[in-house]
């Protein structure tokens, strides 16, 4: 992977220079665009407090902030930028990197109309959620997304062969979601195609010895102007060790599947009614105290989420009900109001995001 990487980088080098040596030419300043949004929200478990542990949105019964996101992007000829920054509870359990506000940090550079390199700390290629609220249909986040990674920091190059297909490759770090890691061990593609009009579809895969295998497959299918259909479905098993914290560290022993559906219709111009269900499997001999956010060990969840998004404007209104199940009492870490045991948790949410 090293050497790999080191050729890759060789091979860059030398195409940028010959090419700025062939191209320089005088052209105007592209403009620096500003995007991003902020969002709030109110959500109640029926229990009376916090049971379904997905990402975000965990305060109970309480008006409370998402996140300020501010992102900063420009291009002037081949090359291109993206920053963006986050500030609040959303982003600080999004990134782990406690103290610092970055969501997004990479450059772009065109070697032609076809291929494009990235560098730098990037919002992950895997999965069908993502961090920021005005990414998303709901406000709440799936198990899928909740366990996958966020970010990946990297060297990744993109080919189009045409509007219809494209191929990612890349080099990342071990660890995710950290702008920094021990080594850069971690392969990652990205196979994209288009079978029919607003039909997208991304084959995904990232692994390496030390972050573990996922294999993640995201799709939309815009049906009819009033119906789209996506879904997500993905697999990850662990690495057999890992140097996170160092050299003696035990195994990572996490794993999961799932898949997520999610049916859309607009019913007007400003609302638009959506569901999204879940099933999620924590893998058999996964470890108990591990990250995994789900059942218990060779346990699964079915989740339920009834969302609308209500738009005036910039601003959208998200009010939310989910229900989610687990197969079994004794895989479950649910409790209900008396704080006994229960397979199932409910709970409703509304959320306002502002998008600029």
């Amino acid at each position: 992977m090293k050497k790999l990487l080191l050729l890759l980088l060789t091979v860059s080098a030398f195409s940028l220079a010959s090419k700025a040596q062939d191209t320089i030419k005088t052209t105007s300043d592209a403009p620096l665009v500003i995007y991003g949004s902020v969002d709030a929200y109110y959500k109640y478990d029926f229990s009376g407090h916090k049971n379904i542990g997905t990402s975000f949105a965990s305060d109970q019964n309480s008006v409370s902030i998402g996140m300020v996101d501010l992102g900063f992007k420009k291009t002037v000829g081949a090359a291109s930028f993206v920053g963006e920054l986050s500030f609040g509870p959303r982003s600080d359990a999004s990134i782990a990197n406690a103290g610092y506000h970055i969501q997004n940090l990479y450059v772009n550079y065109a070697l032609s109309s076809k291929l494009t390199l990235t560098a730098g700390f990037m919002a992950t290629f895997v999965g069908y959620e993502v961090i920021a609220p005005t990414g998303n249909f709901n406000y709440s986040t799936s198990y899928l997304f909740t366990n996958g990674p966020f970010q990946n920091a990297g060297i990744k190059a993109t080919y189009a062969f045409s509007d219809k297909a494209s191929l990612m490759v890349g080099a990342f770090n071990d660890s995710w979601n950290v702008y920094t890691g021990k080594e850069v061990s971690t392969f990652g593609a990205q196979l994209m195609l288009v079978p029919v009009t607003g039909w997208t579809a991304y084959l995904n895969v990232l692994s390496g010895p030390f972050s573990g295998t996922e294999f993640d497959l995201t799709t939309a299918y815009q049906i009819t102007p009033a119906f789209k259909l996506g879904l997500n479905a993905a697999d990850f098993t662990p690495s057999h060790y890992t140097h996170l914290h160092g050299i003696n560290d035990p195994p990572n022993n996490y794993g999961f599947t799932g898949v997520a559906l999610y049916p859309q219709l607009a019913v007007s111009k400003a609302v638009t009614l959506g569901l999204r269900g879940e099933y999620f499997k924590t893998k058999p001999g996964t470890d108990a105290n591990s990250f995994v956010t789900g059942a218990a060990p060779g346990g699964s969840i079915m989740a339920y989420t009834l969302t609308a998004n209500i738009k005036s404007g910039p601003l959208t209104f998200i009010p939310e009900v989910r229900l989610d199940n687990v197969n079994s009492l004794t895989n479950s870490s649910f409790t209900n109001s008396s704080g006994v045991g229960t397979k199932s948790a409910s709970q409703f949410a509304l959320a306002a995001v502002y998008a600029f």
